[in-house]
């Protein structure tokens, strides 16, 4: 309680001083801003725990209203000098960063950058990962839940981030990083990214990120390469078309070769009315060796999703979402009531306040 009776406090503070405070009449050096997204949810497989399925960390819980991410922001802006600040509370909190100590977990954003020129910058701390085209914030992705890409691979990463722009079309960045969505370094090695990022017009966007690195113990050292591609491309003003590609390998604890897994979406947008979004998504993930989602003693998963969503604003700073979602898996890995099941069917519904 103490965490959402601070998020109140600044909601309130923020609210009575305005959604810009400045130090400098004349120039404004700090920019407060925060989201809160509260929803509800039914699985119609009534698992024991209610919680959604373990390859899932947004949205987590079944039968019950829930906050999935309370956030408060303070970007800071002089000439060339930049920073961001930001915390949390949730879902999103628990379930995401659990592996992290208990001092991290509400740490969304903790990072400070440094522009050269027109051309070249740096970013470094806590960042918002270079992969994929999915955020921890659901009001900036096109459907209400994550694809299973981008839940399971990193949304927030550490370390430093070089970025260099030769023009307007294109956008090059180096990363060094502690590893795969790790705050705290869990080895001596450290992990290189690299994202390329494509713009040619208003239209198109193309995307290709990668990520080098080892994810165990220095004793147990086995090498992680990853591959994660997306464009969005703006059919016509009021439709829009997403491919999502994420292709991995680790290599296997014996060295000899490496164990393989991928996934595939595609998204599409249709702007129906001026406050009124109609998204559907079809996804397929395979991961037969639990590389990235584990826990299933099948040790094959392998599943197909199809998802709906209507989004509607309510007005500026509050918007409603409902998202009928449905899995179908190649083994039985869903807990349905005292059984297993190979399918799995939602219903979600969020209203998120934008400040």
């Amino acid at each position: 309680m103490k965490h959402f009776s601070l998020f109140f406090f600044l909601f309130v503070y923020l609210n009575t001083h305005g959604q810009d405070t400045t130090i400098n009449k004349n120039e404004s050096l700090f920019r407060f801003s925060g989201y809160v997204d509260l929803y509800y949810q039914y699985d119609f497989n009534t698992p024991a725990n209610n919680e959604r399925p373990s390859f899932l960390y947004n949205f987590k819980k079944h039968n019950k209203a829930s906050v999935n991410l309370a956030l408060l922001k303070v970007a800071y802006q002089q000439k060339k000098w930049g920073a961001n600040f930001a915390v949390m509370a949730g879902d999103y909190t628990k379930y995401n960063l659990a592996a992290e100590p208990a001092f991290f977990r509400h740490i969304n954003e903790a990072n400070i950058g440094y522009t050269f020129s027109k051309k070249f910058s740096v970013n470094a701390g806590i960042l918002p990962s270079h992969i994929g085209i999915e955020s921890a914030i659901a009001k900036d992705n096109w459907n209400l839940s994550r694809s299973i890409l981008a839940e399971n691979t990193p949304y927030y990463e550490t370390g430093i981030k070089f970025n260099y722009l030769p023009n307007e079309k294109w956008t090059l960045s180096l990363l060094l990083i502690n590893g795969w969505q790790n705050i705290k370094d869990y080895n001596s090695s450290k992990a290189v990214g690299t994202q390329i990022q494509f713009k040619p017009n208003d239209k198109l966007l193309i995307n290709s990120s990668t990520f080098f690195g080892n994810e165990r113990p220095d004793s147990q050292r086995q090498m992680r390469l990853f591959h994660n591609l997306y464009l969005s491309y703006s059919i016509q003003p009021k439709i829009k078309l997403a491919f999502l590609l994420d292709v991995g390998a680790e290599q296997k604890i014996n060295k000899d070769g490496y164990n393989n897994w991928m996934g595939t979406a595609i998204l599409v947008q249709y702007l129906s009315l001026k406050n009124l979004n109609i998204t559907g998504r079809l996804e397929f993930y395979e991961d037969k060796k639990n590389s990235i989602v584990t826990g299933y003693s099948s040790g094959k998963l392998s599943l197909t999703g199809y998802s709906f969503n209507f989004d509607y604003f309510l007005s500026k700073n509050l918007l409603f979402r409902t998202e009928a979602r449905l899995f179908n898996s190649t083994n039985n890995i869903f807990e349905n009531t005292n059984t297993a099941s190979c399918t799995n069917f939602c219903l979600l519904s969020c209203v998120a306040l934008i400040f």
